[in-house]
């Protein structure tokens, strides 16, 4: 698959709005400050694609991204990136209406490929990156963890906090956890081969 053949494709801000689910969904979740549209612009190799904001909590509706679909429209995948959660500066009816939107995606009828579940590597497991965990396994989902912001450890702490986040998140062995870094791109070959492998499974 190629990432470069990434465009835009829709922004949707409640679920009676989603479109059916026509090829493999590769979907990512995270907190709100993780770098998920950093992440998602480092896996496209696009600068500005992904919108990434100053203010943590901006994004407020599920973005769908199609990749490397020809022109047939047969092939290809849809990447999609879901609102952050975690983020105190919003009401709670808007907190309320994210998680709606959230839980009535993942409960549709959809080709989920995968949930790439972001967490920084920074800091220890938070309590809703654990819930959120929790759940793609509880539904049954396809899922990794890409740990964020790498550039901001050593490597030895990085191999280190990574072995540490795995426990804390009990991550099962035969789970990919891939470091990553947007800004010096470490880690972003591995996620694409995790993500194709993964694309490719429920083609």
């Amino acid at each position: 698959m190629d990432f470069k053949q990434a465009k835009f494709k829709a922004a949707y801000g409640t679920a009676s709005q989603l479109p059916a689910s026509l090829r493999p969904e590769v979907s990512f979740a995270g907190r709100s400050n993780v770098g998920k549209s950093s992440l998602l612009n480092g896996l496209f190799m696009r600068k500005d694609l992904v919108k990434v904001s100053q203010t943590p909590g901006k994004t407020t509706t599920i973005n769908f991204f199609e990749v490397d679909v020809p022109v047939s429209g047969k092939g290809g995948a849809t990447f999609v990136d879901l609102p952050g959660y975690g983020f105190a500066k919003v009401s709670q009816a808007e907190r309320e209406r994210w998680g709606e939107l959230m839980e009535r995606y993942f409960t549709q009828d959809r080709r989920f490929a995968l949930v790439v579940c972001l967490v920084d590597i920074r800091h220890d497991a938070q309590a809703l990156d654990v819930q959120m965990l929790e759940y793609v396994q509880e539904v049954g989902l396809p899922w990794c963890v890409a740990l964020t912001k790498a550039d901001k450890l050593s490597r030895q702490q990085q191999l280190k906090q990574a072995a540490s986040l795995r426990r804390q998140l009990k991550v099962p062995p035969e789970v990919p956890m891939v470091i990553t870094s947007a800004s010096s791109g470490a880690g972003l070959d591995e996620l694409r081969r995790t993500i194709n492998a993964a694309v490719e499974a429920v083609r």
